[in-house]
């Protein structure tokens, strides 16, 4: 497994991250572990979650999962997303932000959170609020690292730029959504993170699994699949198209279009850890072999020409 920076921090994280909302949903707490500890088996440490993951329980599980191996992990999570009833249990007030990193360390059954993430971007509450509040917890020793998630471009720019003018802890990294099949923050927010050191944590690489190769032109979807259900718009010609060009130019490099999906997001050396999730060991095995293809920048080049314009 590589190991890159997070940003401009010295925080050393996998360059393959382990995405946890099926914990709590989808997988019980037996699961969790087994998926959790596979990954840290095969030197994933990078492990994401939010407090609105499975109502906490994602939090909780992975608290057990890791227990006595805490200091193998990564530990990043989120807050933002409403978890209660009331004007108050929901943003990025200092109330709530409080509030939740207390209940996120009970339920992680730990005393400090590496990297949290602000989950959303709060229009009510002031910026400065958040990122006095989010310095605080970093001068108290819970939370080591803050982060954003689904910000866009000016949101993190103007997060860099108030916490450089109040002298407070700035967000070292951004989670966009981010694969082969939606590049729309290449337009401003990845080159906004390559000039200014925000590393980038891209999620759902694989497009809810299109880019897994297991869908395919005219054909019925695999019974049981993300996709199978709603395409969520991905079956298209246009769609297929790329998607045919890309297993073309995986297959002969002897690689699959998921390795591609994966090494193709970590040519970009603003990219310190692509989040994906896993509900099965050999899930959690796939994708960390993925990131050992370097792709060159004739191989980028090309798939960039495969994807044509963003």
């Amino acid at each position: 497994m590589e190991y890159r920076q997070l940003g401009n921090s010295g925080l050393q994280v996998s360059t393959i991250g382990l995405g946890t909302n099926n914990f709590g949903m989808r997988l019980d707490p037996a699961q969790t572990a087994l998926i959790v500890n596979h990954a840290l088996d095969v030197g994933i440490n990078m492990i994401d979650t939010a407090n609105s993951y499975g109502k906490g329980l994602s939090e909780e599980y992975i608290g057990k999962a890791l227990k006595g191996k805490r200091d193998q992990a990564v530990l990043a999570t989120k807050v933002s997303s409403r978890m209660n009833e009331g004007p108050n249990n929901a943003g990025n007030s200092r109330r709530h932000i409080i509030a939740e990193v207390e209940a996120s360390l009970r339920r992680l059954d730990t005393d400090y959170i590496d990297l949290y993430q602000i989950h959303w971007w709060d229009s009510n509450t002031p910026l400065e609020e958040t990122l006095r509040t989010l310095d605080d917890l970093v001068s108290q020793g819970k939370i080591r690292y803050a982060g954003s998630s689904n910000f866009s471009a000016w949101h993190a720019c103007e997060a860099a730029w108030t916490a450089q003018s109040l002298g407070v802890t700035s967000l070292i990294s951004t989670q966009p959504r981010y694969s082969m099949m939606d590049r729309v923050v290449e337009n401003e927010l990845v080159p906004f993170c390559q000039k200014y050191g925000v590393g980038i944590l891209p999620y759902y690489p694989l497009e809810n699994g299109f880019l897994t190769g297991k869908y395919r032109r005219n054909e019925d979807a695999p019974a049981g699949t993300r996709l199978a259900a709603n395409d969520r718009g991905m079956f298209t010609d246009k769609n297929f198209d790329v998607l045919d060009g890309l297993i073309a130019f995986a297959e002969a490099r002897d690689h699959t279009v998921l390795d591609l999906a994966f090494s193709w997001l970590l040519a970009n050396k603003a990219v310190s850890s692509v989040i994906a999730g896993a509900t099965k060991i050999e899930q959690v095995i796939t994708n960390s072999k993925a990131a050992a293809w370097d792709l060159t920048t004739e191989e980028v080049d090309e798939v960039n020409g495969i994807l044509g314009a963003n």
